[in-house]
């Protein structure tokens, strides 16, 4: 029985079977280690990051005693959406690059922890918990910002929008000449704007697609 531990989009923590996923997500500790099930706590802190899966060789128990709760991204572009941004220690270079791009220009480019700040601000209501969105013309967004179509998660990639699932990208429709509702964060969006070229599954189908970070 698969675990509780997939990321949507849309930043609500599922089970699903699918094995497929670039990174791994980190919110502290949100598991109960007996039954391996998530509580009803969303996160521990607000140092939401995206990991690599892989880093020097080293392995990790899932959901273990004390240890922080292994959450699964199919890629970049879901992590932003879902309010998270790259770890400072197993992708220096992407915050680095993702916190440049967010500054666009100016002299000093924000810390880890001012960003963090500005995410936990833009991703989730103080009161319901409920990921926050915003309303926006489908024709100004940057590529890699999620956006939602008929109620489903729609990646915008050029001309395009990909309608995502947890196993990869499984459809394609011309971009929205339309306001629609926006999933990923205003701070992330601003990344994006700014030049920050997010990760993406390999089923985004070539355009703009990076080989994700592997650590040795």
């Amino acid at each position: 029985m698969p675990l509780q531990n997939r990321i949507l989009p849309t930043g609500a923590i599922v089970a699903h079977p699918s094995k497929e996923g670039l990174f791994m997500g980190n919110r502290g500790m949100l598991h109960d280690a007996a039954t391996r099930t998530l509580g009803r706590r969303l996160w521990q802190h607000r140092h939401w990051v995206v990991c690599v899966t892989e880093r020097k060789g080293r392995t990790r128990s899932i959901m273990a005693k004390g240890q922080y709760t292994e959450l699964f991204f199919l890629d970049d572009a879901v992590a932003l959406a879902a309010g998270h941004r790259p770890c400072g220690a197993c992708r220096h270079a992407d915050l680095k690059a993702y916190a440049a791009a967010l500054s666009q220009g100016a002299e000093k480019a924000p810390a880890a922890a001012e960003i963090d700040v500005a995410l936990h601000r833009a991703r989730v209501d103080p009161l319901s918990c409920a990921q926050i969105t915003m309303r926006a013309d489908a024709r100004t967004l940057p590529d890699g910002a999620y956006i939602l179509v008929e109620g489903m998660p729609w990646l915008v990639l050029g001309d395009r929008i990909l309608r995502y699932t947890p196993a990869g990208y499984d459809a394609a429709r011309a971009r929205p000449g339309s306001i629609v509702t926006v999933l990923t964060p205003g701070p992330s969006i601003d990344a994006l704007r700014g030049g920050f070229v997010p990760v993406l599954h390999p089923t985004a189908a070539g355009a703009r697609i990076r080989s994700a970070v592997r650590l040795s």
